[in-house]
């Protein structure tokens, strides 16, 4: 806090916004990874039992689980970087704007 007010300090959160992108990378990759593991039928053997645990993994790595969870986080966190990324830029052109109105470089 400076002279009664706050400043936010743009350089530190487009450093943020920069870990969020990379974040993000990150996510779409555990999304890959758990769309082929959703994919393929773990070798468990033929036996009935086998086969009925080899169908439990899979539907757990599916849309409706690991791969749905992942996904939603992934955009979750792509919808958080997106509108930070705009804040950031937003409060850059309004803080630019007002030094310019009262004649400040």
């Amino acid at each position: 806090m400076s002279n009664g007010g706050y400043r936010l300090r743009p350089d530190e959160l487009t450093a943020q916004v920069t870990v969020l992108a990379a974040l993000g990378d990150r996510a779409d990759g555990l999304v890959r990874t758990a769309g082929e593991l959703a994919q393929r039928l773990p070798k468990l053997g033929t036996a009935p039992p086998a086969l009925h645990l080899a169908k439990q993994l899979r539907d757990a790595a599916g849309d409706a689980g690991l791969t749905g969870e992942v996904t939603a986080a992934s955009a979750e966190l792509s919808r958080f970087h997106q509108d930070l990324a705009v804040a950031v830029d937003v409060y850059r052109r309004q803080e630019d704007d007002v030094a310019n109105s009262l004649g400040k470089p």
